[in-house]
């Protein structure tokens, strides 16, 4: 199993926080420009899963699995949207989110008084922690063992 990149959206669609681990193949636009159409393929999958669910679609949108990779998906109440895409092999990625919401974020950006929400995430403390919970997750695997 393994993680390969993480974004982190504002209920906006700004780009708070991107970072990659065991990402082989690059997409060769800048990163900008990917997490723009990330994010645009977010808001279309939603806008399909709540248009053609039968019951009333509380979780709404979870995850996708291609034969490369799988896309999860948490957005909180707030709006702010986590993006972690890993192998197809992975499971509890949800459970990893949210604790990454819960344990880092919440702890590292929202009760810090120097950190802007909704503006991109400068903190080192906060990148070195979501670093810290992903390498200490099962589901993280260094490709370079």
């Amino acid at each position: 199993m393994t993680i390969h990149n993480l974004y982190i959206f504002s209920k906006n669609g700004v780009l708070l926080y991107y970072n990659e681990w065991n990402r082989l193949n690059k997409s060769g636009i800048t990163k900008e420009e990917e997490a723009k159409l990330m994010y645009g393929m977010l808001f279309s999958i939603k806008s399909f899963v709540n248009k053609i669910s039968p019951l009333d679609p509380k979780e709404g949108f979870l995850y996708y699995k291609t034969s490369k990779y799988s896309l999860h998906y948490f957005e909180t109440p707030s709006g702010l949207k986590f993006v972690l895409n890993t192998d197809t092999a992975s499971q509890n990625v949800r459970e990893l989110l949210q604790q990454l919401y819960r344990q880092v974020y919440v702890e590292y950006v929202v009760k810090n008084p120097f950190c802007k929400l909704n503006e991109p995430i400068q903190s080192e403390l906060f990148k070195s922690k979501v670093d810290e919970l992903m390498k200490k997750s099962p589901i993280f695997l260094n490709r370079s063992l």
